[in-house]
């Protein structure tokens, strides 16, 4: 602000050193009265003296005690020689003498007697009295110095007086930049601030930055994996490809493709090494007109490293050929003989859940095929696989973000795009494939045989573990066969039963149909109450829809005038 005020108000140099002057031709040129004499000896003149007075009634005023008169003779129309009419060609000077050495010299150079008894104490006070003295000189000096910029610069002080003089030395830093860019001069901003920051020697190489990331609680969709994003760190802007992993129990780091949506995940991307606990920033894009938070998420640096250490499940699919009780040749899992030594060893699994484990690699029949042994015989209709972990490489890429370095600031930086602005930008359909399109799976019901125990096996067991399955009969049985008739009392009671359950009935019936009645009439009343209020509600959703449609064209109108 400071800078602002000065420049409003541009000081009259001139008048502050010669005075007010009231007609502008008291001042003429040294060689405008001779002109008619000399002609043309202007481009001979003097360049020591600028002007003369022509009014000598002007050469004194009446403040001579003034700070002004006082300095007057310091400039080019003061009297220089001590007396108002000598023109003496030689400059003269006053005694002065040299500290260091003790030597004094006269006006003209000669030079005094010298004592070297007094090099000792040349410069210092003789006694303790006239150092005190010389103090409190100074100290008088300083208040009255003080009190006359009061007097001449009034209540504004400080700044009326860096207005007139400038920025003195001690109050401003002057700092010098080597090597920068032609194109920093073309697109520099002065309305723009331009914050000067240092970096040590570690955070000027790059590597491999894994911090503690969780994606902004404000930001509306999940992050995905691979796609670029502009991280602040430090005094850097940079874009660069992260990689999403989580930490399991056992320390392996496994390969994600989203963020999480309220927790934490790990974050790898390269870019310049910075110290452990730095905080961090992501953004998706830095143009102006993005609706919605910009900030996509925040963590904080855990570590440096040379390499990464992400894993991503891998499983190994394959079938049997040939069953041998216990063992088995499996196909179709690996490529060639040198993958199956790799895996030796490795513990494989079927899809019912017989465990197993890779053997050798068989030297007949298609390239990669092995022999594994498994806890139970398996069927032909078995699948095999093999869950593996496989390392997951993070892309170096960085990208500074240049946007002083062009006129347009960051709308004229030029940036990675993800995959799916792209396709919006391109008009490009999606790639679809086939096979990750889900299908409805289709499985044929398997018949088992029956369990078939041996009679010698059968004989032994105990009776509950003895099979007890009956046999269905072909013809009916005696008792299903055989007619129940009824004697005179039977038949009584029969009678009885079946009147007392027709008068339940009856009763039950009626009961349903009075239920239904009034069910109906309540149906009715919740119906017509359910109208009023829907109609009720219907008017506050209106109220507040049209409320929150105010404010929003409120917000994007701000938007775009800020933009």
């Amino acid at each position: 602000m400071n800078y602002l005020r000065r420049e409003r108000s541009i000081a009259n140099l001139q008048q502050l050193v010669y005075g007010t002057v009231s007609q502008s031709s008291n001042l003429v040129s040294d060689d405008e009265g001779d002109a008619p004499e000399k002609g043309n000896s202007d481009d001979e003149s003097s360049d020591e003296e600028f002007f003369k007075l022509r009014d000598k009634s002007l050469q004194k005023s009446e403040g001579d005690d003034c700070l002004i008169e006082r300095i007057r003779d310091k400039f080019v129309t003061g009297n220089w020689g001590g007396t108002g009419e000598k023109d003496g060609e030689e400059e003269e000077f006053d005694d002065f003498e040299d500290i260091e050495t003790g030597e004094k010299y006269g006006p003209n150079g000669e030079v005094e007697d010298y004592d070297e008894s007094k090099k000792g104490n040349a410069g210092k006070p003789s006694d303790e009295k006239a150092e005190s003295e010389y103090v409190e000189a100074l100290k008088r000096e300083k208040e009255a110095r003080l009190k006359r910029n009061q007097e001449e610069f009034g209540v504004d002080g400080e700044a009326s007086r860096l207005r007139y003089e400038g920025f003195r030395q001690g109050i401003y830093c002057r700092v010098r930049i080597d090597s920068i860019p032609a194109e920093f001069i073309e697109s520099f901003n002065p309305i723009m601030p331009l914050v000067i920051g240092g970096l040590t020697p570690q955070e000027t190489e790059r590597g491999l930055v894994r911090c503690r990331f969780k994606k902004h609680r404000w930001h509306k969709k999940i992050l995905k994996c691979n796609d670029p994003l502009v991280f602040s760190i430090g005094w850097r802007r940079f874009q660069s490809i992260p990689v999403f992993s989580t930490e399991d129990q056992n320390g392996r780091l496994r390969y994600l493709k989203y963020t999480p949506e309220h927790m934490h995940c790990q974050v790898t991307f390269y870019g310049p090494q910075v110290p452990p606990n730095t905080g961090i920033l992501a953004i998706q894009r830095l143009t102006g007109n993005i609706p919605g938070f910009r900030i996509s998420a925040t963590g904080v640096v855990l570590e440096l490293d040379a390499s990464s250490k992400i894993v991503k499940k891998l499983k190994l699919v394959g079938t049997p050929t040939k069953i041998y009780k216990n063992t088995a040749f499996i196909s179709g899992m690996f490529n060639s003989d040198l993958e199956v030594s790799r895996f030796e060893g490795a513990s494989i699994r079927t899809v019912s859940g017989i465990r197993g484990q890779v053997k050798k690699a068989l030297r007949e029949g298609q390239p990669g095929s092995f022999r594994a042994t498994f806890e139970d015989k398996i069927l032909l209709s078995d699948i095999v696989f093999c869950r593996t972990w496989v390392p997951v490489e993070v892309k170096n890429y960085y990208n500074p973000v240049t946007s002083l370095l062009c006129k347009d600031g960051v709308d004229g930086w030029r940036a990675m795009k993800p995959k799916s602005i792209l396709h919006v930008e391109t008009e490009t359909p999606i790639e679809v494939n086939p096979d990750s399109i889900y299908k409805p799976i289709e499985r044929k019901e398997r018949k088992f045989n029956k369990l078939f125990i041996p009679k010698s096996v059968e004989s032994a067991l105990p009776f509950a573990s003895k099979p007890k399955d009956e046999k269905k009969r072909k013809t009916k049985s005696y008792v299903s066969k055989r007619a129940v008739m009824m004697d005179a009392e039977e038949k009584k009671k029969y009678t009885f039963i079946q009147a007392v359950n027709t008068i339940r009935n009856e009763k039950q019936a009626k009961k349903k149909e009075k239920k239904a009645e009034r069910k109906l009439a309540r149906s009715k009343e919740l119906a017509r109450k359910e109208e009023k209020l829907e109609a009720t509600r219907k008017a506050k959703k209106r109220q507040h829809y049209r409320a929150e449609g105010k404010v929003e064209a409120a917000r994007e109108r701000k938007r775009l005038r800020g933009a």
